[in-house]
């Protein structure tokens, strides 16, 4: 497996930008139906890699996939269609073949949501293998 985007500084560690909510992404009540919480988080991830220089296209064109292999989220309050969403995402720790990210989710400076997700890398045809470097 060659590195993506070699020379590049390491990734992020945290990153932070807005998102409107979609009126698909609302449901019957009106409200940011609760699956579309975990989307977010993974906008969030690749976000945090566009804005470090690279993108996931890359990170899967040198071999590695990045699957999730847990995730949590907790709900605070409800957003709504076409509320400007701040989405705030850390990754807070990395292990060889793992990374950990927390997302926090506000609406006008208040609590909506936050969670975390374990990624781990694997190769094409599944095997568990080390992140990229500039992630460690």
């Amino acid at each position: 497996m060659t590195e993506p985007n070699e020379g590049l500084p390491p990734i992020l560690r945290e990153y932070e930008f807005d998102l409107r909510v979609r009126y698909r992404e609302t449901d019957g009540q009106g409200r940011v139906h609760h699956s579309n919480y975990l989307n977010y988080f993974e906008i969030a991830r690749v976000e945090m890699l566009r804005a470090s220089g690279r993108n996931y296209k890359d990170v899967e064109a040198s071999g590695i996939l990045m699957v999730v292999t847990h995730a949590t989220c907790r709900y605070f309050y409800p957003a709504a269609y076409d509320d400007l969403l701040r989405i705030r995402v850390e990754l807070v720790k990395t292990k060889k073949t793992r990374a950990i990210f927390a997302y926090h989710i506000s609406l006008d400076e208040v609590l909506v949501a936050e969670g975390e997700t374990t990624i781990a890398a694997v190769s094409q045809e599944g095997k568990i293998v080390r992140l990229p470097d500039w992630m460690l």
